[in-house]
């Protein structure tokens, strides 16, 4: 079964950490495991410091629409103020290949 991701690449906002991004994420966590089509989310931290976020989904307009949905419906919640928002890349892909 073919499937997307979400893939958002970012920074801390100045004064926070990779670290604290992870721990404001707990609504947002919530939020995600409730949509039609979630299947996972892992978050890494990479060596300078910034974050790559990857949300998978069983189709793009489930991405399209949980996104959409943060940005309204979770828009007061903690994440945001840990975001350099100037830095993020956001995108949603279909996965080509499995193994």
């Amino acid at each position: 079964m073919a499937h997307a991701l979400e893939i958002t690449a970012l920074s801390p906002a100045p004064g926070c950490t990779a670290q604290g991004f992870v721990a404001a994420n707990k609504d947002i966590d919530a939020y995600l495991a409730e949509r039609d089509g979630f299947r996972w989310r892992k978050i890494a931290v990479c060596e300078d410091g910034s974050v790559i976020d990857v949300v998978a989904w069983d189709a793009q307009e489930q991405a399209h629409s949980s996104a959409a949905g943060d940005m309204t419906g979770m828009s007061a919640s903690p994440v945001h103020a840990t975001i350099d928002h100037g830095t993020v890349d956001w995108r949603v892909v279909d996965v080509a290949h499995v193994i």
